[in-house]
């Protein structure tokens, strides 16, 4: 059997939970998943759709033979492509990338375009959704698509980017020769 507490220790608990919400930091996600064949805030949806979103089960995909380590921490890598990134890091100059992408990703379109239309190094595509495509993700620590590592001549990574207008600001700190 637990204590009683005293109204004044329940008040001063709530006092103390408020100013501690009170001093959150951060934005509120924004959540966009599949409806009807598209994809849309799911914020905006009506309440029947809300209700069966939140029925919906989620699938995680565990590969046991994984080379990212157990004790890896995701919260670790950067989400955008900082200034340090897009930096000439003496390490030569961009020679070939991979892309990282999937059939249902709608943010890969834009990105797939740019590497065939104005990106000046040639690459490889991967299909995240096949087994293998998935393997080679994973070993290489993608995390979201799309992702485009870039490398140079050695084979050494020396950029990442997860969008058209990322891709844009590392090659025009290239020089016009490559």
């Amino acid at each position: 059997m637990t204590p009683a507490r005293s109204l004044e220790t329940v008040e001063a608990e709530i006092a103390a939970t408020k100013e501690a919400l009170a001093n959150v930091k951060g934005s509120e996600t924004e959540v966009y998943a599949r409806i009807v064949g598209y994809y849309r805030s799911v914020r905006n949806w009506n309440k029947g759709k809300r209700d069966e979103y939140n029925h919906r089960k989620q699938f995680v995909y565990e590969h046991t033979d994984s080379s990212i380590p157990a004790d890896f921490d995701i919260t670790s890598c950067p989400d955008t492509v900082s200034e340090k990134d897009t930096a000439d890091t003496g390490n030569g100059e961009p020679a070939w990338y991979e892309f990282y992408g999937r059939t249902t990703c709608p943010n890969c379109p834009p990105v797939k375009d740019f590497l065939t239309t104005e990106c000046p190094v040639e690459g490889q595509m991967i299909d995240v959704d096949s087994e293998n495509g998935l393997a080679r993700a994973a070993e290489k620590g993608v995390f979201s698509a799309p992702t485009v590592i870039i490398y140079d001549a050695n084979g050494t990574e020396i950029s990442r980017a997860h969008s058209a207008s990322e891709l844009k600001a590392i090659f025009t700190q290239i020089p016009a020769s490559v």
